[in-house]
């Protein structure tokens, strides 16, 4: 879902660093100059804070859960993109359980 996004950032002369369920994906986008991980921790490993991570997933319950899997290894000051096509209101839902940990 966020292959062409990726490219994209890449041709703007952003950093893109990879990850998903399929590690083909991953490969094609390295192949193309971003730079691969294999899990979400390795990603946060593999970035700098403040940190921006932007998701490309499935809208609904992809989203919480990659949320959750990503929460206990963010700072104050990370940002993450929900650039899906979530409902807006599931948006300022986790914003709002998000908020606390700025």
């Amino acid at each position: 879902m966020g292959g062409f996004m990726s490219e994209r950032l890449m041709r703007g002369g952003h950093r893109v660093i990879g990850f998903d369920r399929d590690p083909a994906v991953v490969q094609n986008l390295a192949e193309k100059g971003a730079v691969s991980a294999n899990s979400l921790d390795n990603i946060i490993s593999q970035l700098k804070p403040p940190r921006a991570i932007w998701l490309m997933v499935p809208a609904g319950d992809p989203v919480d859960q990659t949320i959750a899997a990503l929460v206990p290894h963010l700072a104050p000051g990370d940002t993450i993109i929900d650039g899906g096509n979530s409902y807006y209101k599931d948006s300022m839902r986790r914003a709002a359980a998000l908020a606390p940990r700025k």
